[in-house]
């Protein structure tokens, strides 16, 4: 019964672990791409650079909250911290990969 359980928790780590990664990327790529419409606010349409400013302070607070929700324990539900590949719960012990 512990092994389907760990078996489990894998997997379930897995998934996290690639919703981790796709946001990271996500995030990145529009920070960045607002970083180029900051520069040149005329070349996707007018964009004033408070606005600009604004949606990369709301794209990185919504990539915060969402690493607060998704990458925790499947386990204990402690957060992880800021290691992206674990192999354990630092809280619980539990085998994620």
């Amino acid at each position: 019964m512990q092994k389907k359980d760990d078996k489990q928790a894998r997997q379930d780590f897995e998934v996290r672990q690639g919703r981790q990664m796709l946001a990271v990327a996500i995030a990145l790529f529009l920070v960045l791409f607002l970083a180029v419409i900051y520069k040149r606010p005329d070349r996707f349409g007018e964009f004033s650079k408070d606005t600009i400013f604004g949606l990369q302070a709301l794209i990185i607070a919504a990539f915060v909250g969402f690493s607060a929700l998704n990458w925790r324990c499947p386990s204990c539900k402690k957060y992880l911290g800021k290691d992206i590949h674990k192999r354990m719960c630092r809280k619980c012990g539990t085998r994620l990969r």
